[in-house]
């Protein structure tokens, strides 16, 4: 039973639901410091049942790439838990844990809705994620096997999930959010980009299709410092609109890291200057957006 609960732990990579936890406080604290305040319960309430949804997307994706992650060379950051192949466990396992986590997180949020501590419009968001997230993997659209799971994964982690945290805490959806939300979006997408290369070959083998097997280096390379520069001149667009001038430059301060985490794209099998970008980014949003709640 340890074994069984260990690799059920591995499974939900618990570093990707601090992420998730991350990025959701973050659309948390924005509809706290436009709207209403911060209601503490609420925003614990609605972190329950998408971390069971965020898990059910995991092992989803654990038994859809099990034949890719068993023949990669696994990075902190790539190659999915590797626990299946270290616990020698059938990837059946890891399916039957993404429908039970999924009913699970569909269910508390149906019930909290009807006691009326989340709004109806936390399902539709919740569902919309968990759809889109479990068709990054399994079929019939296996976004991720086509060419289109760098996109999709940028769209739910980046732009869904923080105004997922927004809904929660606010009951609404505000287009603020939205825009807010694009430069972040933007390095999950260049992280995707460097995620998947550091699979490339593996993926190569059982002919999963991701942008980093099928485009040329060149290619690769230039959409990446493209998308970067994209995301921060976007950042620069909302000097003393939407984001105090702080928070603008403070995030800014990350723009040459995010360069040289462009010029060792694809020369460095390791994503891990990306993952760097993108959360330095997304702390950054976090502890300012909690200093303004606080001021």
């Amino acid at each position: 039973m340890k074994q069984l609960l260990l690799l059920f732990v591995r499974m939900s990579r618990p570093s990707q639901l601090l992420a998730v936890i991350l990025v959701y406080a973050w659309g948390a604290l924005v509809a706290a410091v436009l709207l209403n305040g911060l209601n503490f319960a609420t925003f614990l309430m609605g972190l329950a049942p998408l971390l069971l949804v965020s898990a059910s997307i995991h092992y989803a994706n654990e038994y859809a790439d099990h034949e890719t992650d068993a023949l990669t060379d696994r990075t902190p950051f790539s190659g999915g838990s590797g626990a299946l192949a270290d616990y020698g466990a059938q990837p059946v396992l890891a399916l039957r844990a993404a429908w039970v986590t999924l009913s699970l997180g569909l269910v508390l949020t149906a019930a909290l809705i009807l006691l009326d501590v989340l709004t109806l419009l936390s399902l539709p968001l919740l569902l919309l994620g968990a759809a889109g997230g479990w068709m990054y993997s399994l079929r019939p659209l296996a976004l991720a096997w086509r060419g289109w799971g760098e996109l999709d994964n940028a769209l739910l982690g980046g732009v869904l999930l923080p105004a997922y945290g927004f809904a929660v805490q606010s009951g609404v959806l505000d287009q603020r959010i939205i825009l807010l939300s694009l430069p972040f979006g933007l390095l999950v997408f260049v992280n995707l980009l460097a995620t998947t290369w550091a699979d490339g070959r593996a993926d190569r083998q059982v002919g999963k299709f991701t942008l980093a097997t099928r485009w040329p280096v060149l290619r690769l390379r230039l959409l990446y410092i493209l998308v970067v520069l994209l995301a921060f001149a976007l950042l620069l667009s909302y000097l003393d609109w939407l984001l105090p001038a702080p928070l603008v430059w403070a995030n800014l301060l990350i723009l040459p890291l995010a360069l040289a985490a462009g010029w060792t794209y694809t020369r460095w099998r390791s994503p891990f200057p990306s993952v760097l970008v993108m959360v330095l980014f997304v702390s950054l949003q976090v502890a300012g957006w909690l200093a303004l709640l606080l001021s």
